[in-house]
């Protein structure tokens, strides 16, 4: 029989998905090559009492990367698909949670607002090239396969946990959303046009199309992933507001919890992702959510930088 010391030291808490739940933009990425699983990574940072934290997440992944190979699966940077990982680390260890958060590279995300920073950079005041218009066509195209290859990936960890012996009543699967990384466009304090807004902030944006990141296209990413869950019996974590006060060049925040917008290679990868302090604060929201009974919750921060939760209906 296992003593309750090797028990503790059995348990994992689990994280699937992208960029944003791998850590990228956090630095300290070990030997996790081009995953970029950093060690502030918001798993790790969750500090969740009485199991080791296990990022399995990957830079650049696809809801496809998270399923089973057997499901069509597909590997990244070498790696096996997600499902299968887990599902090795489940034989092994008790899985006390599972946190997953993908859809953004399955939509564009990241292409479409760096489209939207060039358009910023070719449009003057008097003629303004904003973007979102065709962004939103594009990504109102892009949702519905998104929403289905998410939920695939769902039931197919799900399946993974099952074939590792693991019951639904043993670990919770929780989908966590993504926070734009600008706020509205009144919020931006660097001037609409002239350099600054690009050389110094790193938010070439256009008010508009900041609005419409705002107030559009995370809710829209963020309640495709959240219909995926229901329809998986998963929880849902939302995080549009968890990095308010903090994000790119927002005129409330004493510090940024951001990373700009640089175009030098070694530094665009990292560029519009919560940096270690971002990553902390969805750590805590993490760990706020696993000490509440399943559900729903709204994870926000408050004008101190501390993190509360609240019910979703």
């Amino acid at each position: 029989m296992l003593t309750k010391v090797a028990l503790l030291a059995a348990a994992a808490v689990v994280s699937l998905g992208d960029s944003f739940i791998s850590g990228e933009g956090g630095g300290a990425y070990g030997d996790s090559g081009g995953c970029h699983r950093s060690a502030s990574a918001p798993i790790r940072s969750a500090r969740l009492p009485g199991a080791e934290a296990v990022n399995l997440a990957c830079s650049g992944a696809r809801a496809r990367n998270l399923w089973p190979a057997q499901w069509g699966g597909e590997r990244l940077r070498g790696e096996a698909p997600q499902a299968d990982r887990l599902a090795a680390l489940a034989r092994a260890r008790a899985v006390r949670l599972v946190v997953v958060t993908a859809g953004a590279n399955d939509v564009g995300f990241g292409r479409i607002v760096a489209r939207c920073a060039l358009d910023w950079a070719r449009g003057s005041p008097r003629r303004p090239r904003l973007c979102r218009r065709r962004a939103q066509a594009e990504l109102a195209a892009a949702l519905p396969a998104m929403r289905r290859d998410l939920a695939t990936a769902l039931r197919g960890i799900r399946a993974a946990m099952a074939a590792a012996g693991r019951a639904r009543a043993g670990y919770r699967l929780l989908v966590a959303g993504y926070a734009s990384p600008f706020p509205e466009g009144r919020l931006i304090r660097y001037p609409e046009h002239g350099w600054s807004r690009l050389r110094e902030g790193g938010c070439p944006i256009w008010n508009g199309d900041a609005d419409w990141a705002v107030r559009r296209a995370t809710p829209q990413i963020d309640a495709a992933m959240r219909a995926a869950a229901q329809a998986t019996g998963a929880e849902y974590l939302d995080l549009q507001h968890a990095l308010d006060g903090h994000q790119l060049c927002d005129r409330r925040a004493a510090v940024e919890w951001v990373r700009p917008l640089r175009f030098a290679p070694w530094a665009l990868r990292e560029s519009l992702h919560p940096d270690a302090r971002g990553q902390r604060a969805i750590g805590a929201c993490i760990a706020l959510h696993f000490a509440r009974p399943r559900g729903d919750y709204a994870c926000r921060s408050t004008p101190r930088g501390a993190m509360r939760l609240e019910g979703l209906g």
